[in-house]
């Protein structure tokens, strides 16, 4: 007898179509069978050692997140309820050019000083790999959800190159080419860029075009969190597509946001942009978050030169009264291409996330509120923070338009990605709510999307784009990464006064066919493991 029948639900597929009504059964970790309309019919209806009534309830394929930064979160908390409570059944880590494989001794403890911000310092990891088959086999120990790699370009480069802002020689290039194919022989899906982050942004468009190509060859893509976000925003995009049409690799364009004042109600721009390229044959797909502030570090909006060298180059130039002035005056004056070549409103920063426990009073206020309250200028409170929390502080940025979130997720490429960083007292509540976020919010409360057309976003087109034969639909034969959900309740719990809080209306998820979420509770079940490349047929 099969293990589980999920009687009498609304079957949302995956694909766009109209839901129908079926009893769905379940074994083996896959779905063996789909008997529609099987109690009007009147037909035998399937048995099973568990039957789950699903009366009310929409069965959907699992959530895939397009883009998370849970690589040190999925070893560090077997729980992952950010997740798992999401009905996310598959996360893409290693995102933004910075990640923990491949590294040697000295650039992995670079790396972790980067992006502690991101994930933590990492004290509490074992870190026994190297590459990223060895992390991707870390992963297949046990985890919460379902895992996919892409190679960060930033570390390959700081592996090769170091964290200098200078060309790659031959050799170091041969370097990196070789990095980025053992990478994908290991199992990774593609190679992720932050070309707002060193030492990442420091490669020039040839450079990312060798690597690419490398991408390319083993059937991979290329998913660029690219130059600016703002005042170069189109320039910026343009740029990726042009790229990846030369090196012949498909393209996914992260938190593909237009934001700040210059960008206000230009994102047709950027879909027309996006539609003549696909007319033109480009391959490119698109995430976002269904949310108007963005979330990074506030190290991440110095001007590049003042992170040249690594995290301790930069804590220096912090230090020393007259570089600390031209690091200012880039960022208040000419803007900084740290911070998208706009230059910078403190009054829109708010300190999301310290380090030190020491600093926990500037978390939830923005760096001009701690500066009127402290007496002093908004620079003399961020600099002051980034010096006593070591460039640990993490930062929401208010400065996103709703208009521009509305329509970019309309668009036929656009998957969803959480972006969201776990770390921090006051993390975005994109991190826990992203998900849900969108099917109460844009699909129930404000029929910007239909369901049907809302679920193939966040389930078929993310497995397409990582060439996953077997994910992504309610289909037989496909695994049994399933999401059962209330239409008339999911919604996000967090918020930005509550960012930890879980969503509701989501009772059950399956991972591999096992329940990670029993009747709203996480199970003790770790059915994740790493989902590696598929080779092109």
């Amino acid at each position: 007898m099969e293990e589980l029948v999920i009687r009498d639900a609304d079957v949302v597929d995956g694909s766009g179509s109209d839901s129908y009504r079926a009893d769905v059964v379940v074994d083996g970790g896959r779905i063996v069978s789909i008997v529609k309309e099987a109690a009007a019919a009147g037909c035998q209806r399937p048995k099973a050692r568990r039957e789950l009534d699903a009366e009310g309830l929409v069965l959907s394929p699992g959530f895939v997140d397009m883009h998370a930064h849970s690589d040190l979160a999925l070893l560090r908390d077997p729980d992952h309820g950010a997740k798992a409570a999401q009905g996310v059944t598959l996360e893409v880590i290693g995102q933004d050019g910075l990640s923990y494989a491949p590294v040697d001794d000295r650039t992995l403890a670079e790396v972790r000083r980067t992006i502690a911000g991101w994930n933590g310092p990492g004290d509490d990891i074992d870190f026994d790999w190297r590459t990223v088959g060895e992390y991707l086999d870390r992963l297949d120990r046990g985890i919460a959800v379902n895992a996919a790699y892409l190679i960060p370009q930033g570390t390959v480069r700081a592996l090769a190159v170091g964290w200098e802002d200078r060309e790659a020689t031959p050799d170091e290039l041969d370097r990196m080419r070789r990095l980025v194919a053992e990478g994908m022989e290991q199992g990774a899906v593609g190679m992720s860029s932050g070309l707002t982050y060193t030492p990442g942004m420091y490669a020039p468009d040839s450079e990312l075009t060798e690597l690419c190509r490398v991408v390319a060859s083993y059937g991979g893509y290329y998913c660029p969190h690219h130059r600016s976000y703002g005042a170069g925003a189109l320039r910026a995009y343009e740029e990726m597509v042009a790229l990846t049409r030369e090196a012949g690799c498909s393209l996914h364009l992260a938190h593909a946001t237009m934001n700040f004042g210059v960008n206000k109600g230009r994102a047709p721009e950027l879909l027309t942009l996006l539609d003549e390229a696909l007319a033109a044959g480009s391959d490119i797909s698109l995430d976002t978050y269904p949310y108007t502030p963005g979330c990074t570090t506030l190290a991440a909006v110095l001007p590049s030169w003042a992170n040249e060298g690594g995290p301790e180059q930069a804590l220096k130039r912090l230090a020393d009264e007259e570089t600390a002035e031209r690091i200012r005056h880039h960022l208040e004056v000419t803007g900084s291409d740290g911070c998208h070549g706009v230059p910078v409103e403190w009054d829109t920063i708010e300190i999301s996330g310290v380090n030190d426990p020491a600093l926990a009073e500037f978390v939830g206020r923005t760096v001009q509120e701690s500066a009127d309250r402290r007496g002093e200028t908004p620079w003399a409170t961020a600099r002051g923070l980034l010096l006593a929390d070591r460039l640990a502080p993490t930062i929401l940025q208010h400065v996103g338009h709703e208009e521009n979130v509305r329509a970019i997720m309309r668009h036929r490429v656009h998957t969803g990605g959480s972006d969201g960083i776990l770390q921090g007292a006051k993390p975005h509540p994109r991190a826990y709510g992203t998900f849900p976020h969108y099917l109460g919010h844009y699909v129930r409360d404000l029929g910007v999307l239909s369901l049907e057309e809302c679920v193939a976003h966040l389930t078929s087109r993310p497995a397409a784009r990582l060439r996953l034969p077997d994910r992504g639909l309610v289909r037989e034969g496909y695994k049994a990464d399933l999401v059962l959900f209330d239409p008339a309740t999911v919604a996000a719990g967090s918020t930005f006064e509550q960012p930890r809080t879980l969503p509701v209306g989501i009772p059950h998820v399956l991972v591999d066919g096992r329940f990670v979420i029993d009747d709203g509770r996480r199970t003790d079940v770790l059915a994740g493991r790493a989902v590696r490349r598929t080779a092109p047929a």
